[in-house]
């Protein structure tokens, strides 16, 4: 199978618009087209990643957003895996130009987010995981970021000032990324004082909900080679796992399990997983990144994810942070883009706005936020029904 390359990324500012997710979809599209330098009609695969929130027009985001573009006969697919879906939609475009069905594709994760938390869809459904999660429990998304921040805290003994330094991190780096929605950089004073909403998370320390939209134009080697006015970079690898039984750290709505008892942990964790069968694809390891976009749904599980994607072992990333590697001008800074801390979830387009972030550090059009010199960057975070969602690009 031939490379597949990256040829142009765009996105739509994050923040609460209130719009249809289909008119963030099109401003997305038409920048990585422009990015590309093609027009849709050079478009052969649309692949899109499910907005689950939005009714009918969500379920079926492929041709919602072909429709929004223009009508133009191209082959549409719609993918749904939580807050992976962009991947999962870049995979699948990525696997149809690998199989010879289409020289360029373009893939669009769209969202619009409600006010507040993430609550169920209406009505009963008691064989809904994610509905029973807000039945039985009444578990916010916020309640889970907070029992994974209290195991990180009994397992390896962080603390507060642990997670607001992250916090502190990323406000920096997503200061001067005009796509981000939120640019103030805090101080741990300030985090501080922010109200604790699930202990011993605060406010400031748990990502938004938010509308945004990305986009990113996959083609062929051979077409990509074509352009010689651009500046494409290579999909190295793509990873969608899922666990491997027993599963024993669990997820909400997961809420009880015994799967332990009667078979031995697995040698390598799920979240573990995701990254190492990446690696393995890229044949690369995380020595040889030069940045990585992480999925901080709070500070506390950017801690986790240094561990997860190899740069240090477990128990070790409080060390990491404080060491400065994490940060600009670090060994792998993480989270260049400022982060979800920044940016906040809107969900189908997370995946590929980390993937934005990625090629635009490889190509050294970051600004502000640069990371010097950068051949190397991993993009991943994991969906909700266990959804991973991996993706390495180099230059």
């Amino acid at each position: 199978m031939s490379d597949v390359q990256i040829l142009g990324v765009g996105m739509h500012p994050w923040g609460k618009w209130g719009r249809n997710f289909a008119e963030y979809a099109v401003v997305a599209a038409r920048a990585a087209l422009a990015d590309a330098g093609l027009s849709l009609g050079d478009v052969q695969f649309l692949a899109a990643g499910n907005t689950m929130r939005n009714g009918y027009p969500g379920y079926v985001a492929g041709s919602t957003i072909a429709q929004a573009l223009g009508w133009s006969g191209i082959p549409v697919s719609s993918s749904y895996a939580a807050c992976a879906s962009g991947a999962v939609a870049l995979d699948a475009a990525r696997a149809r130009i690998q199989a010879g069905k289409a020289d360029v594709a373009l893939v669009v994760g769209a969202d619009t987010a409600p006010k507040g938390f993430f609550g169920p869809l209406p009505g009963d459904r008691p064989e809904d995981p994610d509905w029973l999660r807000f039945r039985l429990l009444g578990a916010t998304n916020p309640t889970y970021f907070g029992l994974y921040a209290r195991r990180r805290m009994e397992r390896f003994g962080a603390t507060a000032k642990d997670f607001a330094a992250v916090k502190v991190k990323n406000s920096r780096h997503g200061a001067s990324n005009p796509n981000a929605r939120y640019r103030k950089v805090f101080t741990e004073d300030e985090i501080a004082e922010s109200p604790v909403v699930a202990e011993p998370l605060r406010l400031v320390d748990i990502c938004a909900t938010s509308d945004g939209a990305a986009a990113v134009v996959l083609t062929s080697a051979e077409f990509a080679a074509r352009q010689s006015d651009r500046r494409p970079v290579t999909v190295a690898a793509v990873s969608t796992v899922t666990p491997t039984y027993p599963n024993t750290d669990l997820d909400l709505p997961d809420i009880a399990t015994d799967s332990g008892v009667g078979a031995p942990p697995h040698a390598r964790p799920f979240r573990d997983a995701i990254a190492h069968v990446a690696y393995e694809e890229a044949g690369l390891g995380p020595e040889d990144l030069s940045c990585a976009e992480v999925y901080d749904l709070s500070t506390a599980l950017e801690l986790d994810w240094y561990e997860n994607i190899g740069l240090c072992g477990p128990g070790e990333a409080e060390a990491l942070l404080h060491s400065g590697a994490t940060t600009l001008g670090g060994r792998v800074p993480v989270n260049p883009s400022g982060g979800l801390a920044c940016f906040g979830e809107a969900i189908p387009a997370q995946a590929l706005a980390q993937v934005c972030e990625i090629v635009t550090q490889l190509r050294g059009d970051a600004g502000e936020r640069q990371v010097e010199d950068a051949t190397v960057g991993l993009a991943i975070n994991q969906g909700l029904f266990g959804h991973g969602s991996c993706v390495i690009v180099t230059r």
